[in-house]
């Protein structure tokens, strides 16, 4: 759906709501334009955010200039689509991504205002991103983990056996980006926890990047500078 221009230079002095799609799994979703990009929220987190969905952006920002990222990529919880779009314009090519969103609103949401500027192809599945990975599929060059319910990660999704299964959908020189809270003390506290305990357990040369109130943890550090 194309924004009108005066909303977007609006946006750069307040947020201007564009659409509630309220679900059962996201009481309160909606979009708005913020700072002349699409917002997609919940009462207490940011699901997408374009190009300004920084912890993507500073991640892949240090990614080595002569890292050859390959064309299979996986995204377990999909927005409006920031990790696609930030991608695309950062390593300047297209992909094969596979989107997974169990949220049907915002499925509907990523239709609407999201998949036209994206340019590479993109299967979009209606599906839980937990039941996913355990299923036989093909192996992918990146998979990225970013699945919340508002501000939390669900339980089932910081097992051994989820990791495990994860592991399992990389290639050989696949990567992982696994995407969690750092913003306050408690958020670090856990997130330290589970880097520690259950990741590097799966991933035994794990890396994490500090990007400003999120971790992103890594399988490893060969792709960064």
């Amino acid at each position: 759906m194309k924004i009108p221009e005066w909303k977007r230079w609006l946006s750069y002095l307040f947020e201007i709501h564009i659409e509630s799609a309220p679900s059962e799994l996201n009481p309160h979703l909606y979009v708005s334009l913020k700072n002349g990009r699409l917002q997609l929220s919940t009462a207490n987190a940011v699901y997408s955010y374009e190009d300004l969905y920084d912890n993507f952006t500073k991640t892949f920002a240090k990614f080595r200039k002569d890292f050859e990222i390959g064309n299979q990529v996986l995204v377990l919880g999909f927005g409006l689509g920031s990790v696609p779009l930030i991608m695309e314009r950062m390593f300047e090519k297209t992909f094969q991504f596979t989107g997974i969103e169990l949220d049907e609103s915002v499925i509907y949401l990523a239709n609407k205002y999201a998949l036209e500027n994206i340019e590479s192809s993109i299967q979009l599945v209606t599906a839980n991103a937990f039941a996913y990975v355990f299923q036989p599929a093909q192996k992918y060059d990146v998979v990225v983990m970013d699945v919340f319910l508002d501000d939390v990660i669900p339980d089932d999704f910081e097992t051994t056996d989820y990791l495990e299964a994860l592991k399992s959908l990389l290639k050989p020189e696949g990567i992982l980006l696994y995407n969690r809270l750092a913003l306050s003390e408690e958020d670090v506290t856990k997130t330290t926890t589970f880097f520690e305990n259950e990741f590097k357990a799966v991933f035994e040369n794990g890396h994490y990047l500090d990007v400003e109130g999120n971790w992103m943890l890594m399988n490893n550090a060969k792709p960064i500078a």
